[in-house]
């Protein structure tokens, strides 16, 4: 397994890291098997005045998916306390669902080939950003269902995920409710049809069994989040 620790902010040194391996090695050490790449990220705030929140976060890479977690408290180790702690039942959680996909009923369905996904999505181009960056990245972007895209979000610990609908060949963007439940923002084009099909956003909500799914039209969606 692969470890990376960066520091925003903060130098790295020998006892930190030490404690950082020791934290993460212990939250994946019954998910080894399934882990590639693990990335720790540790920052602290330019002036402790204004904000003395110590910020930790662990992305794992496992199987071509991505488990991501963040703590932040005022102390750094007990940051990584924290995210140590959630990482594990974030893993747990995963390695859970695969485990009961495996063992679900094999439905007849049509078998699609596998599209290789581009290494290098710039070729020989050059990124051009605005003149003012927080932060961007780039990702592969695999076409997967909606169901999956939930799972996604579920694992990377934001309130949004986007990803690339398998069923419509479009960008959409799934993301948490306020008042409870799941959203999924698709493009529009022309009087509220894309490609030809009317645009429905699907509106999950939870239940005991998991997740109900109820179409909604996009604006009735948007206007409730």
């Amino acid at each position: 397994m692969k470890l990376v620790i960066q520091g925003k902010n903060i130098e790295i040194t020998d006892s930190l890291r030490e404690y950082v391996t020791s934290k993460i090695e212990k939250a994946v050490s019954h998910y080894q098997s399934l882990t590639t790449e693990v990335d720790v990220h540790l920052s602290v705030a330019k002036n402790p005045r204004v904000n003395s929140k110590q910020t930790a976060e662990v992305t794992i890479y496992v199987n071509g998916s991505i488990v991501r977690a963040e703590e932040g408290s005022e102390s750094l180790y007990a940051s990584i306390d924290l995210v140590a702690d959630k990482i594990s039942r974030q893993l747990r959680k995963y390695k859970e669902k695969r485990q009961a996909q495996s063992q679900a009923p094999v439905k007849t369905v049509e078998v699609l080939s596998d599209q290789p996904v581009a290494s290098d999505l710039l070729q020989d181009r050059s990124p051009i950003l605005p003149s003012q960056v927080l932060r961007t990245k780039y990702f592969a972007m695999p076409p997967m269902t909606t169901q999956e895209a939930l799972e996604q979000l579920e694992l990377v610990d934001h309130d949004f995920y986007m990803f690339l609908n398998s069923e419509t060949g479009e960008i959409n963007v799934i993301y948490e409710r306020n008042h409870g439940g799941y959203g999924v923002i698709q493009p529009r084009k022309g009087n509220g049809h894309t490609n030809g099909k009317n645009v429905k956003t699907a509106h999950y909500e939870q239940n005991g069994n998991g997740y109900s799914d109820q179409s909604v039209p996009v604006a009735e969606v948007i206007s409730h989040a």
